[in-house]
């Protein structure tokens, strides 16, 4: 489907980015468009690929003028641009909603009007039952895209979502942070040994992506099935795995922090279809006409579960180094 078509990638300098351009370069793909606004990793990016295939937009998705432009003979869009590290969100909430909701907006303006045909909205896990205002914010970027999707004329493009966890290795994430802390000789900061998190690396995020692209319909949101560990548990086998003892430090929850990921709410588990590998929820198609429903009503939401990091399948500390053997980042470290 990719065979001499455009694609762009909003916040394409970021770890989702620079997996995507290392599946496609090679591919038929015509040309893959990184927006962003950081000049220094694009440049960064721009020497270390060398590659004409790929093209570089300086520009924020908060501007509509710079995004829409940039959008000129686009095929597809990969949507990752967003403000994503949950304590900055939360000191300044209005830069996330900026960013994740009218960025979205300005996202999916700009794609029907310069005849998109495909985009995918990358959203996470705190979207679910947010208590944060980066959660809060992406809720509303995926409430958004459903809005667009049950008005969008039939020459307009598919719009669809994908919802994931923590991404391991990925820029920012706890991963490389006890690594960095382990070869330096410090102490392990935990902010929770109990916490529990899902265990996704970036090729799982684009192969969600991709089959979100492939299969996706209107207001669609994917989800992947995935194991999880408690962050202690993560820290004692990356431990085991570099050979070192470091002292473990637990420092208490940051803020908006919570004590399990949610990737799926019950109230959307009960209309949700089991695609073997991953989750679909489609979107809520239903009209304001609110009469009816006093006589029609949907599935019983108690007899359905939230899908979390909590009652998903639990990985030992054998478990969870076996998935860490598998991750480039952690050859690297081990090597280096």
């Amino acid at each position: 489907m990719f065979d001499d078509k455009t694609l762009m990638i909003t916040g394409g300098t970021g770890s989702f980015g620079n997996t995507v351009l290392k599946r496609f370069l090679d591919t038929s793909v015509k040309e893959i468009r990184v927006f962003s606004r950081d000049e220094k990793k694009q440049e960064d990016m721009r020497i270390a690929l060398a590659n004409d295939k790929v093209k570089f937009y300086i520009g924020d998705v908060r501007d509509y003028n710079s995004i829409s432009q940039a959008m000129i003979g686009v095929d597809y869009i990969f949507h990752a641009a967003a403000l994503k590290q949950v304590p900055s969100c939360e000191f300044y909430p209005m830069e996330a909603v900026k960013t994740n909701v009218i960025g979205t907006e300005n996202v999916l303006n700009a794609a029907v009007a310069m005849g998109v045909k495909r985009v995918v909205v990358l959203s996470t896990d705190k979207a679910v039952y947010p208590i944060n205002a980066m959660g809060i914010s992406k809720a509303m970027a995926e409430k958004l895209m459903v809005a667009k999707s049950r008005l969008m004329p039939e020459s307009g493009p598919v719009v669809c979502a994908t919802r994931y966890g923590n991404v391991m290795a990925s820029r920012g994430s706890v991963i490389p942070l006890f690594i960095d802390q382990l070869k330096s000789g410090e102490s392990l900061t935990i902010t929770d040994p109990s916490m529990t998190r899902f265990l996704m690396s970036l090729e799982d995020s684009v192969d969600l992506v991709l089959y979100a692209f492939e299969h996706g319909q209107q207001g669609d949101i994917f989800v992947q099935k995935a194991p999880a560990s408690t962050v202690g548990d993560l820290a004692q086998a990356l431990k085991e795995l570099f050979v070192h003892d470091n002292p473990i430090k637990v420092i208490g929850t940051r803020h908006g922090e919570k004590l399990y990921e949610s990737l799926i709410s019950r109230e959307e588990m009960a209309k949700s279809t089991d695609m073997g590998r991953y989750y679909r929820i489609p979107a809520d198609n239903r009209d304001l006409n609110y009469k009816k429903y006093f006589v029609e009503g949907e599935a019983r939401i108690a007899e359905f579960d939230d899908y979390t990091s909590h009652n998903t399948e639990r990985l030992g500390i054998e478990g969870i180094k076996q998935l860490l053997l598998k991750l480039d980042y952690i050859k690297e470290q081990l090597n280096a």
